[in-house]
């Protein structure tokens, strides 16, 4: 099998670190990048030349550009972009300070667009590659209360990946999601920081803080879901998403099938607004919607 150059984005702990461990043991080079390269020690000791440490802070693209830049100099190619790197911070959508909001926009979305962009170039000269974002299972179904900014920018992370792909379609790269539901990473741990929640928002923002305080096991392996990744980008019939873990598994198809429903349910509405089509039309009935 030929070699591949990894450049993976916050490679320092949970996911990025897990992938990239996966990728050297596969025999691959791996491009990791952190915002303190000194975090990366450990894989450079152990792995030697198969590893380039990188400083980069996703939300500046001259430096994401200037780190792709580094990977082809070093290794020739890069073959797996992935776009790990992010965090989250809880509070109520209403009292979160906006510019908490934004740094979390900044580097959720702008991140890996920036990251993205400045790897085109590279991967279209090279007529291959692959760009790996990493979603979650909240970017495909929403609506945890407390984690407004970033799941949003993970919806938005979709359907930015989503237009990438019908416009790169011809030039040889490809893409795939990524949508973990709980894992024993650091997502929730030194990185986030949890508002005071308001009284009013007590029984929705408060229920996911004291779930936090109080977690119960979690099923998700990074060190395994990392070596899925890795076999799973080596192959040529790729998924364009892929769901890590029971609960992402069980949450997906729940969430679509109540989709298909809502989407049947209201179908001669729907319809009802083209100009050629039978208006007005009787609303569904309250048990049918409620149902």
């Amino acid at each position: 099998m030929t070699t591949k150059t990894w450049f993976i984005t916050g490679s320092s702990r949970g996911f990025g670190r897990a992938l990239a461990i996966a990728a050297l043991d596969a025999g691959d080079q791996v491009v990791a990048t952190a915002r303190t390269p000194r975090d990366l020690a450990d894989l450079t000791e152990k792995y030697g030349d198969s590893v380039l440490p990188v400083a980069l802070d996703v939300t500046d693209r001259d430096a994401a550009t200037a780190a792709l830049q580094a990977a082809v100099e070093r290794f020739g190619r890069v073959d797996v972009v992935v776009n790990n790197a992010g965090y989250a911070n809880i509070a109520p959508v209403e009292t979160m300070p906006e510019d908490d909001f934004r740094r979390q926009f900044d580097t959720n979305f702008w991140g890996v667009y920036n990251v993205s962009t400045a790897a085109l170039p590279v991967l279209k000269a090279q007529g291959s590659g692959t760009i790996v974002q990493f979603s979650s299972i909240g970017g495909r179904v929403g609506g945890t209360p407390g984690l407004g900014s970033y799941q949003a920018a993970k919806f938005a992370v979709d359907g930015f990946t989503r237009v990438l792909a019908a416009e790169t379609a011809p030039l040889g790269i490809r893409y795939l999601v990524v949508e973990p539901s709980g894992f024993a990473t650091d997502w929730g741990g030194s990185s986030m920081r949890i508002a005071e929640v308001p009284p009013e928002y007590d029984a929705t923002v408060g229920e996911r803080v004291r779930g936090f305080a109080t977690p119960g096991p979690t099923a998700g392996d990074p060190a395994r879901a990392a070596q899925i990744l890795v076999e799973v980008i080596g192959r040529p019939d790729m998924p364009t998403h892929l769901l890590l873990g029971v609960n992402a598994a069980r949450m997906a198809q729940d969430y679509s099938r109540a989709q298909l429903a809502e989407a049947a349910t209201w179908e001669r509405v729907s319809r009802s607004a083209d100009s050629d089509q039978q208006y007005p039309v009787e609303m569904p009935l309250a048990a049918t919607v409620s149902a």
